[in-house]
């Protein structure tokens, strides 16, 4: 006859400790161990790189500041956006009405159609600003040489608005075609505001870089380049009173 594992009178006690001490987990397979250390990690990982982003974006605004004196940048906005744009629409209308007036001053006093002085204008305007002249002095040059005539030619073989001798200046119109582009307005003259612009650089004094763009640097009265000065001085009139209008 076999003996009980505890008296009946300990049964309680017995019940009452297997239920305040569970039994012990069951060992789990190493494969789970190492996945859930590496769902672990990667969670981890990704917390990290959320913190990281959100620092980056806490400090961006003042890094962006700081780096604003090196590359020479303001802060883009709004506000800046729109002004810049005010300004420069500004500026635009303000040269449109210049070149309007000044077309309409030429068309009239040299009897040429408005039409195909507007172009003579705004191509002045750009030779100008590519060549560092100012365009009512070219504008002036075509006046006095050619009297805004595109096919005029000269005894001595000059050509065009600017008079431009093809010979002396082959390289300049190889770019443009060669020595027949000069009778089209542009190349004639982009050409001759090139031309000026070297004697320019050359003699640095306009008076002689005319005189030598007329072929008369040993006339000593200057009378040439005192007729260039002469139709600038009245163009440079009409610019005041087109900035004028426009400030009104």
């Amino acid at each position: 006859m076999m003996r009980s594992a505890a008296p009946q009178h300990l049964a309680p006690v017995v019940e009452l400790l297997a239920r305040s001490f569970p039994p012990a987990p069951r060992p789990q397979p190493r494969r789970w161990i190492k996945m859930r250390r590496a769902y672990d990690a990667v969670k981890s990982l990704l917390a990290m790189i959320g913190l990281a982003a959100l620092a980056g974006l806490l400090f961006l605004p003042f890094e962006r500041e700081s780096l604003l004196p090196w590359v020479g940048a303001a802060p883009a906005g709004p506000a800046t956006t729109v002004a810049a744009g005010s300004i420069g629409s500004r500026a635009d209308a303000y040269l449109a009405h210049e070149q309007r007036t000044v077309t309409e001053y030429i068309a009239r006093r040299y009897r040429v159609s408005e039409v195909a002085v507007a172009g003579f204008v705004d191509t002045a305007y750009r030779a100008g600003a590519r060549h560092s002249l100012d365009p009512l002095l070219i504008l002036a040059v075509m006046a006095v040489e050619s009297r805004y005539n595109p096919v005029a030619k000269s005894d001595m073989g000059a050509k065009g608005l600017m008079q431009v001798i093809p010979r002396f200046h082959l390289e300049k119109l190889a770019d443009h075609g060669g020595e027949l582009a000069l009778l089209e307005p542009e190349v004639n003259i982009l050409v001759g505001a090139q031309i000026l612009r070297e004697y320019l650089d050359r003699f640095r004094d306009l008076e002689t870089a005319l005189q030598m763009y007329a072929g008369a640097l040993d006339e000593p009265t200057a009378q040439y380049s005192a007729k260039v000065f002469a139709e600038k001085s009245r163009l440079d009139a009409l610019r005041q009173k087109a900035r004028k209008q426009q400030s009104v």
